[in-house]
């Protein structure tokens, strides 16, 4: 049971309000764009590149998820895969734009229209956009039945997952505007918790369902790999060396040219050479990212989930 003495609150004091204030100042990485309403909160059209698949997102974890499919499913041969990657600057609100919104009420990246339709069809949530993808180009889903199940599973279990390590441990250690140690302990025990999970299952398997690369791996590879490396610098304080089933599982999708491209699109930290702020054609990947960053800005966008 919690203790109920307000002296040992932090701040010191404090007792929730009957009814929640929305104007308390929160502090904080993202407090300037945070708000408990959602729509959009100003007009600006999204721009229409020429490929089919027009994607608005981010190179967060749940950003090159879309971006490393997109990439697999061209290194496979499937030409009707080309896409048109735009940047959507989170920290300046981009996503609140009515373009936006149109395809993602929830105004979170990523947010994907397919133009193979009229009128498009719009996607939001990457693990609706990978079984979408998977789906309309019939690969990278398994189509036996226990197979299909079991990939399902876990990408649902990485959609389930992910809030925790990003929006609770990566929040409260990195993010928030000062530190709480339960906050801090209550999610570095679930996300240690999850990478144990995935360090035992992986202990005999290659792949996240066995022997098949899935679009399971394509979501739980970005969140896991970047804890497992360079996430919120938090590596030593996770233990992060003790997986080493998953650290192997990491370096081998990591290592995928694939997901090698799909992890520079839309990226705004991390090495210039590493970047590939804009996606519209493949010998993007082979121009100079620096040129691209002094072209378009330079800015650097943290993420946050």
């Amino acid at each position: 049971m919690a203790d109920s003495d307000p002296s040992k609150n932090q701040p010191a004091g404090y007792e929730p309000p009957e009814v929640w204030d929305p104007g308390v100042e929160s502090g904080g990485t993202f407090a300037s764009i945070n708000a408990p309403t959602s729509g959009a909160r100003f007009e600006k059209e999204l721009p229409v590149g020429k490929h089919p698949h027009q994607l608005y997102s981010l190179g967060t974890p749940n950003g090159v998820k879309v971006t490393i499919l997109f990439e697999e499913l061209l290194e496979k041969g499937f030409s009707d895969a080309e896409y048109d990657a735009w940047l959507i600057n989170i920290g300046a609100g981009d996503q609140f734009g009515s373009g936006f919104v149109d395809i993602n009420p929830n105004s979170k990246i990523p947010a994907l229209a397919d133009h193979s339709f009229d009128p498009p069809i719009h996607l939001f949530e990457s693990g609706s956009m990978l079984v979408y993808l998977a789906e309309k180009f019939g690969a990278f889903l398994p189509t036996d039945t226990r197979k299909r199940a079991e990939t399902m599973n876990w990408l649902m279990w990485q959609m389930g997952s992910a809030p925790f390590v990003g929006g609770g441990f990566g929040h409260f250690y990195n993010y928030a505007p000062f530190k709480i140690e339960y906050a801090i302990d209550r999610y570095a025990m679930e996300t240690k918790r999850q990478m144990h999970l995935l360090d035992t299952i992986l202990a005999d398997r290659e792949f996240i369902i066995g022997d098949e690369y899935t679009i399971a791996d394509m979501a739980i590879v970005p969140w896991y790999g970047s804890m497992m490396r360079t996430a919120y610098s938090s590596q030593k304080f996770l233990a992060t060396h003790e997986y080493t089933n998953l650290e192997r599982y990491v370096a081998q999708l990591f290592d995928r040219p694939a997901v090698k491209r799909g992890r520079m699109v839309n990226q705004t930290f991390g090495k210039p050479e590493g970047q590939v702020r804009e996606r519209h054609d493949a010998r993007d990947f082979e121009h100079n990212r620096e040129s691209q960053i002094e072209e378009r800005g330079g800015e650097r966008i943290t993420w946050d989930d």
